[in-house]
């Protein structure tokens, strides 16, 4: 008897015990499992605003993004592009005769804001780099086609890009360089007007 209960706590032991170690093992391999969980890290992909999203976040462009958003261009300044942008600022709207720009942005304007708009757009990505090499490279004036069909001419005066519209206008680039995933901006300091 006495054999009987030794031999029954033992067994019982034995069992506690391997049960015990089985846990732990369960317990061990679960930690391991949330271990690996919470080291594990997430590669979050970090994109370049486009030209439409500079321009919001830049407070010297609140004037143009409104005129762009009446013309119904966001979509296209979003795409893919790439485009260079000669962006006129805030203070370059403001050179505009008194009343201009609340005409622009009536409804029955939209086509005529639309050419001035894109008459502000080039097809491509040219930094000021390459827009002064071309310059120099074609006795100090290069002309390019606009998205709206016209051209402008560029050229340098004290080593500032000037651009001249189709009208004579001039106009001077006073930031340059504004980087955008989809192209590049250069800020004008006077709107430039199509034929």
């Amino acid at each position: 008897m006495k054999l009987l209960k030794t031999l029954s706590i033992f067994t019982l032991v034995t069992v506690f015990f391997f049960s015990c170690g089985e846990t732990k093992k369960d317990n061990s391999e679960a930690m391991e499992t949330t271990t690996e969980e919470v080291t594990e890290t997430v590669e979050v992909e970090q994109t370049e605003p486009n030209i439409v999203e500079v321009a919001v976040g830049n407070e010297n462009f609140s004037t143009l993004v409104t005129a762009v958003k009446a013309a119904d261009l966001v979509g296209t300044l979003s795409s893919e592009g790439p485009f260079t942008v000669f962006a006129p600022t805030n203070d370059a709207f403001a050179k505009l005769p008194e009343g201009t720009i609340a005409s622009l942005l009536e409804p029955d304007s939209k086509n005529q804001l639309t050419s001035i708009l894109t008459y502000h757009v080039v097809s491509g990505k040219f930094e000021a780099a390459a827009v002064i090499e071309a310059i120099q490279n074609n006795n100090g004036a290069y002309e390019v086609t606009t998205v709206q069909g016209g051209t402008i001419t560029l050229s340098l005066n004290d080593g500032k890009v000037m651009l001249k519209d189709a009208n004579g206008g001039m106009s001077t680039v006073v930031i340059a360089d504004e980087a955008a995933s989809n192209g590049v901006i250069h800020a004008l300091d006077t709107v430039i007007m199509p034929e």
